[in-house]
């Protein structure tokens, strides 16, 4: 069985006043209301949509550059937001990627030290989650492990497609929790994945 470092077995959620206090500028409308749609196969495309100008910008400061979270996950209801994990060398040095990625129309929207250095940037209709991380950051391996995980796991898969409709009905009042309330069962399926031989 593979033995996953701590800091990859213990994930961070933040409290809420750090993510209050991460928001960059004015929070985007589409935070406001949760739709969770069907899972729709134009998401790959859409993920290779956004990917090309972000290297042709970035060009050799990308390490790694991956379709994440729920809409890489065939199958898997979502919202329709492609979540990319950009990874480079330096998320603190802001003024070597922040500049080219303006030119393609993305804003910085969170700025999250504590986390990891998180950044993270989305285009002027806020249909892409472009998340910014050093090449340390444990949570690049959890995203990986997550998806791939729930790729290749019907029962889970299923399992957290109903959590996420159920937790949308929720929080339909509140948007601002629906990603903590997804965080139990998150965390159950995590105690499979990292009690599961490699």
């Amino acid at each position: 069985m593979t033995e996953y470092p701590r800091e990859v077995r213990e994930r961070s959620v933040g409290t809420p006043e750090q993510h209050a206090s991460g928001l960059v500028g004015e929070r985007p409308a589409r935070w406001d209301h949760i739709v969770i749609e069907d899972y729709d196969p134009s998401w790959v495309t859409r993920f290779d949509d956004a990917a090309a100008p972000i290297r042709s910008a970035l060009g050799s400061q990308i390490i790694a550059l991956e379709h994440v979270g729920s809409t890489s996950v065939p199958g898997l209801p979502a919202k329709p937001i492609i979540d990319i994990d950009l990874t480079i060398a330096d998320t603190e040095n802001e003024a070597a990627y922040l500049p080219p990625l303006a030119t393609l129309g993305y804003r910085l929207i969170l700025r999250e030290p504590w986390w990891h250095g998180h950044r993270m940037l989305i285009p002027p209709d806020a249909d892409v989650n472009l998340h910014v991380w050093p090449p340390d950051s444990p949570e690049l391996l959890r995203h990986r492990l997550f998806r791939d995980w729930l790729r290749t796991h019907p029962d889970d898969r299923a399992h957290y497609a109903e959590t996420k409709h159920r937790v949308a009905r929720a929080t339909a009042a509140d948007p601002a929790t629906y990603n903590m309330g997804k965080n139990e069962v998150i965390d159950d399926i995590f105690t499979r994945i990292f009690a599961t031989p490699a």
